[in-house]
């Protein structure tokens, strides 16, 4: 009877829709194959296998900047693990649960933080579906490259096709995403053994990677590791922080924690290194460095080649930009207004913002991609997790009224829907990250020539912020959570 009660109340509340839900048990289905999959398609595409490409392009080697990328994988995967606790206990997604720490008006705070980044990836991604799209166009119509506005028109195809998923909801992601990890892993191997078997083995064509250094020799790897560091756990900062909307639906934590672990970092670095050794194998094959692998398939073969190389190119992207992009923001906007604003309809928000946020330009620079977009977010990513674990694992010991994150009067109210101590912690975490993003943010490239100490403080500007967020949280919470501790 209790139970019933308490359903009700949830249901009759302002805060409540049925996409925000807690998810019920027999809702909670995803293994940890389901988990894995879910990394590995978001891991296996064309942002990681050029990730590299801005380190090298700085002056670091192969193995450095594989070094650095299982590094901040491996780093990134801790607060991923901590921040999936809740959701899959309670069963809540991001957005409620920040309700704990920032309040039940409060959490829009960083759901609008976190679902303006996801709104810029998911264009950057369509971006990269739709040069795909655009290659798979001109190689089955011959006079596809003659039309006016191809690019523009494969865009909006692209664009069309993710509106079309993201009406069909979280589990039509879940089903993309366990269907397309073994076909995505396939075709990456697929074009590894090629790039061995044409450029003469893979010794070879690694000795050809010094090729692919833009400064080799001329720049310090401990120069350029901090930076390159801090960009690789901002790839995924932001997953980091809403992976409870994926983990409310695992079967129990041991699904989670070992989904994410054997999905994340070895997935990361595997497709980063056949980034690597293909592009070193285009030097000896073609004479030439080809990053891009839409361009690569058109060089190396004809039509059908061409057409199965691009639809694996664009599965990868779609289940990306559903998962990492979409997931996120739709719940981050239907928390902004629960009874107005469904899961879909943020969807649909998320799909409009990511075309006026111009992605084609935020990808047209791979230096700048890496030391200024994820340079920049992270440090906003790596204050709202320090907030987030500090107040889950510190302060309420894995204990939240789920009830309560529901009920504007409860004990999450604190000053009229929003905790200024968080907001505070926050605020003054990200402060001195601030002139170092500005000037990169104003540098071509965005590497500061002759960095001072505010520059030197931004290359570390998520573990800066993660760091000061934490321990300013806590300083100004000090022991007020147990008395909500008490009342729930």
């Amino acid at each position: 009877m209790a139970e019933a009660d308490a359903g009700r109340r949830l249901k009759d509340s302002a805060l409540y829709n049925e996409d925000l839900a807690p998810t019920p048990p027999e809702r909670r289905t995803w293994s940890t194959y389901n988990i894995a999959a879910l990394w590995i398609g978001m891991s296996v595409v064309i942002t990681t296998y050029t990730l590299a490409s801005g380190m090298m392009q700085q002056g670091m080697n192969w193995w450095q900047a594989m070094l650095t990328i299982l590094l901040g994988n491996t780093i990134v995967l801790v607060p991923m693990v901590l921040n999936a606790h809740a959701g899959t206990k309670y069963g809540i997604s991001f957005p409620v649960m920040c309700r704990a720490a920032f309040g039940v008006k409060g959490a829009n705070i960083p759901a609008m933080l976190r679902a303006v980044v996801a709104c810029g990836w998911f264009g950057i991604q369509t971006w990269i579906g739709a040069l795909a799209l655009n290659t798979l166009l001109g190689a089955v119509f011959s006079g596809w490259t003659s039309v006016p506005g191809g690019v523009a028109i494969a865009f909006a195809l692209f664009w069309g096709l993710q509106v079309a998923i993201i009406m069909g909801g979280i589990e039509r992601i879940k089903h993309l995403g366990s269907l397309a990890a073994p076909v995505l892993l396939s075709g990456g191997i697929v074009l590894l053994i090629w790039g061995i078997r044409h450029g003469g083995g893979l010794g070879n064509i690694l000795s050809q990677s010094q090729k692919l250094q833009g400064a080799p020799g001329g720049v310090s790897f401990w120069k350029l590791f901090p930076a390159a560091l801090t960009a690789n756990v901002g790839y995924w900062a932001t997953l980091s922080l809403n992976i409870p909307d994926f983990t409310r639906y695992a079967k129990s934590q041991r699904s989670q924690m070992m989904g994410q672990a054997l999905g994340l970092p070895t997935t990361m670095t595997t497709f980063a290194f056949i980034g690597v050794a293909v592009t070193s194998a285009t030097i000896v094959i073609f004479g030439k460095a080809i990053w891009d692998p839409v361009e690569l398939v058109t060089r190396i073969g004809g039509a059908p080649v061409i057409i199965a190389a691009t639809i694996i190119v664009m599965i990868a992207q779609l289940h990306t930009n559903m998962a990492a992009n979409v997931v996120s923001p739709s719940n981050d906007f239907s928390n902004l207004s629960p009874r107005k604003i469904s899961f879909v309809t943020g969807g649909i928000i998320t799909a409009f913002i990511g075309i006026l946020m111009m992605p084609w330009k935020l990808y047209s620079d791979a230096a700048a991609y890496i030391f200024t977009w994820l340079l920049g977010y992270s440090s906003l990513m790596g204050a709202l997790g320090g907030i987030m674990i500090a107040d889950y694992w510190v302060l309420r010991k894995q204990q939240l009224s789920v009830e309560d994150l529901f009920h504007v009067e409860g004990i999450y109210k604190y000053t009229n829907g929003i905790n200024p101590k968080a907001v505070i912690a926050l605020v003054v975490a990200v402060l001195p990250v601030i002139p170092g993003f500005v000037r990169a943010a104003t540098t071509p490239g965005g590497q500061v020539p002759n960095p001072g100490f505010f520059d030197a403080i931004y290359t570390y500007a998520w573990f800066v912020t993660f760091a000061l967020s934490f321990v300013i949280y806590l300083a100004l919470m000090g022991r007020g959570p147990e008395r909500s501790l008490q009342s729930s």
